[in-house]
């Protein structure tokens, strides 16, 4: 059985967006392992609409290797209830209910990696199907943007895992409390 793994870039002021105009001073070889290592247990992605349509646009035709071909040839799942027939290759559309992610779990052996798509993150908690929460904190306070939890829900978390870079990032990663 597959678990869903969500991975964030993420300020101290919780913002998650756009973490391409503030991240890179933090980005060495450190945190490059830490990425590539997640990297290594992925077995299909699991995407928002709005992040699908980024990446779709961007991906199929990016020369950025090994990027572009480990994206591209991925197993992907984006939930969407407009979305019904995906054109970047190896997508299937989800509508968005909870059985069928459930169901999406129990196919996949390995985890089902969700980058970005902080309100889809959000909706996984509220529904008991996100399994690990992990972080990227940054020692930046970015002052605006989409922050990870911009909400009045209350999501319980417990620490399974922590780490600080050399940069003064924390390598953080959560699981749901019981």
């Amino acid at each position: 059985m597959g678990k869903i793994v969500s991975n964030f870039f993420i300020a101290l002021d919780g913002v998650v967006e756009a973490p391409d105009t503030w991240h890179s001073p933090y980005f060495n070889d450190e945190m490059g392992a830490v990425v590539g290592a997640g990297m290594e247990t992925n077995k299909a992605f699991l995407m928002g609409r709005k992040l699908y349509d980024e990446w779709a646009a961007y991906w199929p035709e990016s020369t950025d290797e090994p990027f572009a071909t480990y994206f591209n040839t991925m197993p992907k799942y984006v939930i969407s209830s407009s979305l019904e027939k995906p054109t970047w290759n190896n997508t299937t559309a989800l509508a968005g209910d909870v059985d069928e992610v459930r169901r999406l779990k129990e196919t996949v052996d390995g985890d089902i990696c969700i980058t970005g798509s902080a309100t889809t993150v959000r909706w996984l908690l509220t529904n008991e199907l996100l399994d690990e929460l992990r972080l990227l904190v940054h020692p930046i306070a970015v002052g605006r943007g989409q922050r990870l939890f911009d909400d009045t829900t209350t999501h319980r978390l417990q620490l399974v895992d922590s780490a600080v870079l050399s940069t003064g990032v924390l390598n953080l990663t959560y699981a749901p409390a019981d």
